[in-house]
């Protein structure tokens, strides 16, 4: 491995943080934002939104702390306007960031390995009580991941009562359902079948993988059929944590939706440097 590399990519993470690459054509992006607009103008582009929507993200920021970082922002670079805290959270929420927006072009065909995690939603208890009436809930994120590169190819999130085949996104996928999506959309499942899986019933894929396990063994066929890069997935969310703790700052369905959008963007973004 090339460290001198890895060093560079992981030193150029903190230089993107601090990147106002979008002072360039600050101006001319305002005025194309405000043209042909009625009401309160715009004072943020939407470049210096999805600036803003890193450091809280990246850091826990609340919106009333990042407020302040705007107005040191703006005694540091005076074409930088401060900002309203609750006009910074009206931006943020809807500047739908994508993590396709972020990717690695790619023409050949992609590996994807699945799974999903819980990430806790403590400062969501008035959406928890309405919700659920007071008990203890959390958010389940399913994730695709490619596995050579590791970046999030797609994701979804969802209540804790939604199980993980519902969301198609272990034995949990183990189901006809699953294989008839994967199917139909030209995608060749590797998924392990369940202990008391039959070989005379369920889709060909299915009864084949029961077959082969029979006969070689779990570890047989998990190398036979490379089983073992689902890992991949598992390396993504201890990443994805680590990065960005395991509690959503939102306090809705919704804004948690987004939220977990945005990091997921960010998340591809700088692993791709």
């Amino acid at each position: 491995m090339d460290w001198k590399a890895v060093d560079e990519r992981l030193i150029r993470r903190g230089e993107i943080l601090l990147s106002l690459g979008f002072l360039e054509s600050y101006e001319c992006e305002l005025m194309a934002l405000n043209r042909g607009r009625v009401g309160r103008p715009f004072k943020l582009t939407d470049r210096y939104v999805e600036f803003l929507t890193v450091v809280r993200y990246l850091f826990s920021m609340p919106y009333r702390r990042l407020e302040g970082f705007t107005r040191a922002l703006n005694r540091l670079i005076r074409r930088l306007p401060s900002a309203d805290y609750l006009w910074i959270r009206r931006r943020i929420l809807t500047l739908n960031l994508s993590p396709y927006d972020s990717l690695r072009f790619s023409s050949g065909p992609i590996a994807i390995a699945v799974d999903s995690s819980g990430v806790s939603v403590h400062k969501s208890g008035g959406w928890v009580t309405r919700v659920y009436g007071g008990k203890k809930r959390y958010v389940k994120v399913h994730f695709a991941v490619d596995v050579e590169t590791k970046e999030i190819l797609a994701m979804k999130a969802t209540t804790d009562d939604v199980h993980d085949s519902e969301a198609v996104m272990d034995g949990a996928y183990d189901n006809a359902e699953a294989y008839n999506l994967l199917r139909r959309m030209g995608v060749k499942p590797i998924i392990k079948p369940r202990r008391n899986a039959r070989a005379d019933r369920g889709p060909p894929e299915r009864r084949l993988a029961v077959r082969l396990i029979r006969r070689l063994g779990d570890g047989g066929w998990a190398g036979m059929m490379g089983y073992g890069r689902r890992w991949a997935a598992e390396t993504a969310f201890s990443t994805f944590k680590r990065q960005y703790g395991e509690h959503c700052m939102a306090k809705n369905m919704e804004s948690i939706e987004r939220e977990l959008a945005a990091k997921a963007y960010i998340y591809n973004m700088l692993i791709n440097l």
